[in-house]
């Protein structure tokens, strides 16, 4: 599946949670169910995966969790937020590097409408194959 296809997927479920539940909720229940949407289309889904740190040839536990890790290749950050922020975005592109992924979504559920939550984070720097997943 592309990459494309995998985010329009996972963007159509974030919106039915999102139509379910509305505003206003934890960061958590929005993961729940947005797990549960996804694996109910059939997607593999790993939930708060820890995401070490290589330092030279050492394996660090610093205490990175990706909220929702999509078909090994899509990370997911969960977000109840007023505004999605650059804090925001430096995070996201922060778990990318680390696990030399390329492709990550910023879901803003405390929003009006779900497609004004929605940031897509391309980390365009080539790397080689993920050792985390």
């Amino acid at each position: 599946m592309s990459k494309n296809e995998l985010n329009f997927k996972v963007i159509g479920c974030a919106m039915r949670v999102h139509s379910a539940l509305g505003p206003g909720l934890l960061e958590n229940a929005y993961e729940a169910c947005l797990c549960y949407e996804l694996k109910g289309i059939g997607l593999k889904v790993t939930q708060q995966m820890s995401l070490p740190l290589m330092y030279k040839e050492v394996k660090l536990d610093v205490g990175y969790r990706i909220d929702l890790l999509v078909e090994d290749q899509l990370i997911l950050e969960i977000k109840a937020v007023e505004n999605i922020k650059d804090v925001h975005l430096a995070q996201m592109l922060t778990y990318l590097k680390i696990a030399k992924c390329t492709n990550g979504l910023i879901l803003n559920f405390n929003v009006v409408s779900m497609k004004d939550g929605i940031k897509r984070v391309i980390n365009s720097i080539p790397t080689s194959k993920s050792q985390v997943f």
